[in-house]
């Protein structure tokens, strides 16, 4: 049966909790920011117009060459680019998952944000000195994104009450998709005046301030934090009593490796990270060859998607957390059905995109769509791995990650080959096979996911209440 939890009442979204929730959302939305920037700037970036010489030979001749350099660069190249920051993520996930059993949380995610944005700084000087540097340079961003990304899970091990895991979790999560939004928005808008090494910058620079108030503000343990109240630590504390981690102790790989839930969800998110990848990093490439978009509208209309997917991320935590707390669904229940919403609905939407007229209208409303709808998997997939072993939460919900960032980089490098090689009907091939590998994944997880601890996750000395 499906855990029921216990019907607790505790300080509301006034408390601390709650306020290191919003940090960790202001955490994501730089390093997303720092992560989404090149997906625009990679426009201003490309010399398009001119023949292709050496891969990384300036556009001198351009009016504004100072200020935006370009550099012919082939697709093919930039595939490679925008994804060598996924390569960095993947490396991340096995050193992290060892590591958070054992070194701070509150320094994992501290250092890697502060890593993160230095290297943002870096961009400009690397793409002037080669492709080869840029792609060293996004991979080590990827590497230090990833220790920050998968290390603030097991914040809410000891943070998140059961019957705020939905709210807590989407809050924060939210930020991967404002912190694009915003990029987009500010984006075109400074490489029109300002230069594309500008946003770079800014966005380096950002990630540095908000790196020392991380270490001001946030404590790995609620009954250590000085600025706690005493009801909402009683609180906390009490109504997680019995989930204890894994404290540093490594889960049963074999066991775990033979879990047909583990691979549910992990397949899952394999196809939740080349949806992501395909729907929103590849966006201002598919406006500018359906749309012929210029750099500042076209980051005006790549930042549509990420809004409504914003917006949706602060809504369906609410909703599932209602549904939990009243009974109307199990457990089990709320993950399928939102993790159907968050991998059936992108893939209707962005078939109607694959055969959708050029019109902006219509090619806009399916774009806009097909990437909120992604937003359901939050309180879907992406928390079920807390379901099924709280106990080895951090080290689960890397190899998750791990496997759905595969995903990622396999779609942005395959996107890269097809629109290289077939740039006629490349768009319906890309969204064809991306709605393939969601109706596939989705299929096994609706039939092996489960909600309750697994025997290879609980401890025979505890019990969880």
């Amino acid at each position: 049966m499906d855990e029921q939890f216990p019907p607790k009442k505790g300080p509301g979204v006034c408390s601390l909790r709650f306020g290191l929730c919003l940090l960790v959302h202001f955490c994501n939305m730089t390093m997303m920011s720092q992560h989404v920037c090149l997906s625009l700037t990679m426009v201003a970036m490309v010399n398009v117009t001119e023949p292709r010489g050496p891969p990384n030979t300036s556009a001198e001749g351009l009016p504004d060459a100072a200020k935006n350099p370009q550099y012919n660069w082939s697709p093919k190249i930039q595939g490679v680019i925008l994804s060598s920051i996924l390569y960095g993520l993947l490396a991340a996930q096995i050193p992290t998952a060892y590591l958070s059993g054992f070194v701070s949380v509150r320094k994992m995610v501290g250092c890697s944000l502060l890593l993160c944005s230095l290297l943002s700084l870096l961009v400009p000087p690397m793409a002037a000195a080669g492709e080869a540097f840029v792609i060293a340079c996004r991979a080590l961003q990827g590497l230090s994104q990833g220790t920050a990304l998968t290390a603030q899970h097991v914040i809410w091990i000891k943070w998140a009450p059961p019957l705020e895991r939905g709210r807590m979790t989407s809050i924060s999560y939210s930020g991967n998709m404002l912190g694009p939004f915003i990029t987009l928005l500010t984006t075109g808008f400074i490489c029109q005046s300002l230069g594309w090494p500008v946003a770079f910058y800014i966005f380096g620079a950002c990630g540095c301030a908000l790196s020392l108030v991380w270490f001001a503000v946030f404590y790995d343990d609620p009954a250590e934090h000085r600025c706690i109240s005493a009801a909402e630590r009683d609180f906390i504390v009490s109504s997680l009593a019995g989930q204890v981690s894994s404290g540093g102790h490594l889960p049963p790989i074999g066991a775990m490796l033979r879990s047909l839930p583990f691979w549910a969800i992990s397949l899952a998110c394999f196809a939740f990270s080349w949806t992501l990848r395909v729907i929103f990093f590849y966006s201002p490439m598919f406006i500018r060859s359906k749309l012929n978009a210029e750099v500042q509208e076209n980051g005006l209309l790549s930042a549509l998607p990420f809004l409504f997917a914003w917006i949706l991320n602060l809504l369906v935590g609410p909703v599932a957390d209602f549904l939990l707390a009243r009974n109307i669904l199990s457990v089990i229940s709320v993950r399928k059905l939102f993790t159907t919403l968050g991998l059936l609905l992108p893939t209707v939407f962005s078939l109607c995109l694959a055969y959708a007229s050029s019109g902006i209208r219509s090619t806009m409303t399916f774009l806009v769509l097909a990437g909120a709808a992604q937003s359901f998997c939050i309180v879907g997939m992406l928390i079920n791995p807390l379901d099924i072993a709280p106990r080895y939460y951090g080290f689960l919900k890397s190899m998750t990650f791990l496997i759905g960032t595969a995903g990622g980089v396999t779609s942005s490098t395959v996107a890269g080959i097809i629109l290289d090689q077939d740039p006629e009907s490349s768009w319906f091939k890309i969204f064809f096979l991306m709605a393939a590998v969601n109706m596939m994944s989705l299929i096994l997880y609706l039939i092996f996911a489960k909600a309750e601890i697994q025997d290879w996750a609980k401890e025979r000395q505890l019990t969880r209440l």
